[in-house]
């Protein structure tokens, strides 16, 4: 791993631990002064990554929205926003998604099946990885390391953080909570069913937490890498 990309998590789950409901519209789990902080998270890496149900869901733009942010990246000599990267089994992606067409940063698409008709379709707007019958995560990671990305922010969904986390190759969780409950077991869960290597008999090690007006960060050291 040690080649590999610093890999932090980052998402916001309601108290009884949701990071959406099962209806329309989509919830806004965290304030003003906390989406600085991630937009300032977003500025520092490399590479944002979020899962193929993500983009279709949320359609999110992943660009750094301060313009000083901005500057300071492109006066270092990056591109003003990290590289977009997502993972997909069939390429069942629309091209015109934010995704795709907002900002000027690389994107990658990992295709389990990347001949398939739907991935040679994105072939237009982003690179197109083949990354054999099944994604895997440490090989997503180490082949982003070997493209030079040294610092990865992973936003989710609930597939891809648990696959990290029951992978074990995340280095550090950041997780916002809301002050509110869900109460809806159709909503998302922050993560699903798998075996963690957090657990009972060994605990994740907190590292630092911070009141943000009414949402609470707390920041998990996830491996021997974490950097304060």
């Amino acid at each position: 791993m040690a080649d590999c990309p610093y890999t932090l998590l980052s998402c916001s789950m309601s108290l009884d631990g949701y990071l959406d409901t099962a209806t329309a519209p989509r919830l806004l789990l965290s304030n003003d002064a906390d989406f600085d902080r991630v937009d300032g998270v977003r500025a520092s890496c490399d590479a944002i990554l979020v899962g193929a149900n993500t983009i279709r869901n949320d359609n999110p733009r992943l660009l750094v929205r301060s313009a000083e942010r901005r500057a300071q990246r492109v006066a270092s000599g990056l591109s003003p926003s990290p590289i977009k990267v997502t993972v997909t089994r069939r390429g069942l992606l629309d091209a015109a998604a934010n995704f795709f067409t907002c900002g000027p940063a690389d994107k990658i698409v990992y295709c389990a099946t990347a001949k398939t008709e739907a991935a040679r379709r994105l072939e237009s707007v982003a690179t197109v990885v083949d990354a054999g019958e099944c994604v895997d995560m440490e090989w997503l990671i180490s082949d982003l390391g070997n493209r030079g990305v040294r610092r990865l922010m992973v936003e989710g969904g609930r597939t891809i953080l648990t696959q990290f986390l029951t992978a074990g190759l995340a280095d550090e969780l950041q997780l916002v909570v809301a002050p509110f409950f869900v109460g809806d077991s159709r909503g998302c869960r922050f993560v699903g069913d798998g075996q963690f290597p957090w657990n009972p008999g060994h605990r994740a090690t907190l590292a630092e937490t911070r009141q943000i007006g009414d949402v609470v960060l707390l920041r998990y050291a996830l491996s021997a890498r974490f950097a304060t």
